[in-house]
């Protein structure tokens, strides 16, 4: 048996014994072990070890429905690229997105237990969200999901790879692209890419127009303030002319009745003057 015969066939039996009942787990190793004609690999499968309760939880769902992990796939290629990138806007819409996709698959992952009547408690459920979550940020942790061959559940926190040592039955290598799909693969990517930049400059675009927009209402409130103010510049220039001249005509007046006055007073002692003379 060739080394790449020997893997594929480990991988199959790894793969079958990673989504049967727990209380069977044993004995069908012992069977796969027993029906090997190759040593090596008899010795193989009989060191495959049983998986934990979140991980079993996981492997029914990627060996159920391969297809419901495509998103997961797609998006943590995408994650990485904004991490990547430093795009904080596209990190916050991919967020968003993982949140749902990652609620989809947990609740699908706990239903398939539950038909096998297995009951998944909270701790256990945690562990498949933080599995299927490191599916949607990483794209090795996406493969190793997808293998539907998980041993323990595994996490992705941060910037850094998620640990995989140990994580996957039978032999594991981390996600690669089919030849075939390369172009297309970087098609998609640089239509991606493309996409991102044409909305990041929408988004410069729009944002200097509301800048100019804001400057223009600016400019316009300015100038009818200043219209404003020169206004009442020369209304107010007009009604200092007006006070300034009849300031001039109360102080005329005020010369006069001053005159007037001193005239009275003269008046006034000649009167009593005179009436004095007459009472003597």
């Amino acid at each position: 048996m060739t080394a790449a015969d020997h893997d594929a066939r480990l991988i199959e039996v790894a793969a079958r014994l990673s989504v049967i009942a727990a209380e069977e787990f044993v004995a069908a190793r012992r069977a796969a072990s027993k029906e090997a004609e190759d040593p090596a690999l008899a010795a193989a499968i009989a060191k495959l070890r049983k998986p934990v309760l979140a991980a079993w939880v996981v492997n029914l769902l990627a060996a159920h429905d391969p297809h419901a992990l495509t998103p997961a796939a797609e998006l943590a290629e995408e994650f990485r690229q904004a991490v990547d990138a430093g795009d904080a806007r596209a990190l916050g819409d991919l967020t968003t997105r993982r949140r749902r996709i990652l609620g989809e698959l947990a609740g699908r992952a706990v239903d398939l237990a539950a038909e096998r009547d297995v009951e998944v408690g909270p701790a256990a459920r945690v562990a498949v969200e933080r599995t299927l979550d490191a599916a949607l940020r990483d794209p090795d942790a996406a493969a190793a999901v997808a293998s539907a061959r998980l041993l323990r559940p595994i996490e992705a926190t941060g910037m850094d790879a998620p640990d995989l040592d140990g994580a996957v039955s039978g032999p594991f290598e981390a996600a690669v692209a089919p030849a075939g799909d390369s172009d297309e693969l970087a098609e998609r990517r640089a239509a991606r890419d493309n996409a991102r930049a044409a909305a990041e400059a929408r988004r410069h675009a729009e944002s200097a127009e509301r800048d100019l927009a804001r400057l223009e209402e600016s400019l316009r409130s300015a100038q009818e303030r200043v219209a404003s103010l020169e206004k009442q510049l020369v209304r107010l220039e007009q009604q200092r002319e007006r006070l300034a001249s009849e300031a001039e005509a109360a102080q005329r007046e005020l010369e006069v009745l001053s005159d007037q006055r001193v005239v009275a007073r003269d008046a006034v002692r000649r009167a009593r003057r005179d009436a004095d003379r007459a009472s003597t």
